[in-house]
């Protein structure tokens, strides 16, 4: 079974996941972060593949990027960082990215190669949905890997429900439609959209992203779907942390006690 069913059928509430750019602050860290949340309990990793022009992401991410682009990041080079992950990691791990660099690669060799490395599945926020119903789907399944879709406040009901027919392991609820970037709690507004998603009963698992920071929007997250996902915060203090995993994460989680 691939990891990210795995692991919302072992366990399926309270969840996190992170979110950091492979190749910031540091070109080489990438196998040691990863390794360092899995040593202290996070349940998923998303590994951002650093784009020129992350048009979902936020002032944070968007200086990641470009940080790991000038040290030298790249597909190629994330897979050989990747090669022996799955010796001692367990945990789901997820590419997330842009269309460009995935093209440029080649989407079959891009399966592949996840497959080789153990990755478990991609975020791709600028595919479109009739894109990836005719052409990358059926490769994606081929190798057994999982494409996550997003869904926003402005997501209509009708189409949230396509994507849960129409796609495996979890979806993705953007908090808002905003870019990327931490917040000190969910309005009312947020909190609507939470309730009319849970509502409908979805067939899979949900997701909430989008800025999570404290304990105010964890817990709200969390309450309201199977977990949440944090971005931002975690690779602003990754940054302030020269790339010292173990300090960041111990502050991200002295953050979400507060």
């Amino acid at each position: 079974m691939n990891r990210i069913n795995q692991l919302f059928a072992n366990r399926p509430q309270n969840l996190l996941s992170l979110y950091f750019c492979a190749g910031a602050p540091t070109l080489d860290g990438t196998a040691d972060v990863i390794r360092t949340l899995e040593k202290n309990g996070i349940n998923m990793i998303e590994i951002g593949v650093p784009f020129s022009d992350p048009m979902a992401d936020g002032p944070v991410i968007q200086d990641a990027a470009t940080k790991a682009l000038r040290n030298g990041m790249s597909l190629r080079l994330l897979f050989e960082q990747l090669k022996d992950i799955r010796r001692d990691v367990q945990i789901p791990l997820i590419l997330m990215g842009y269309l460009n660099p995935v093209m440029q690669f080649g989407f079959e060799r891009f399966c592949q190669k996840c497959v080789e490395v153990g990755i478990d599945g991609m975020i791709l926020p600028d595919l479109p949905f009739k894109d990836y119903m005719e052409d990358y789907k059926p490769i994606a399944d081929k190798y057994d890997l999982r494409i996550i879709m997003l869904i926003t406040p402005e997501t209509s009901e009708e189409r949230i429900r396509f994507i849960d027919q129409n796609t495996d392991g979890f979806i993705y609820m953007v908090s808002s439609a905003a870019i990327t970037g931490a917040q000190s709690e969910f309005n009312e507004a947020k909190q609507a959209y939470f309730n009319k998603v849970h509502a409908m009963q979805l067939t899979h698992p949900t997701m909430i992203g989008f800025g999570i920071s404290n304990k105010q929007t964890l817990e709200s997250a969390q309450a309201n779907a199977n977990g949440a996902i944090i971005g931002s915060k975690f690779v602003q203090l990754l940054d302030a942390a020269n790339g010292d995993a173990q300090k960041a994460v111990d502050q991200l989680y002295d953050a979400l006690k507060q």
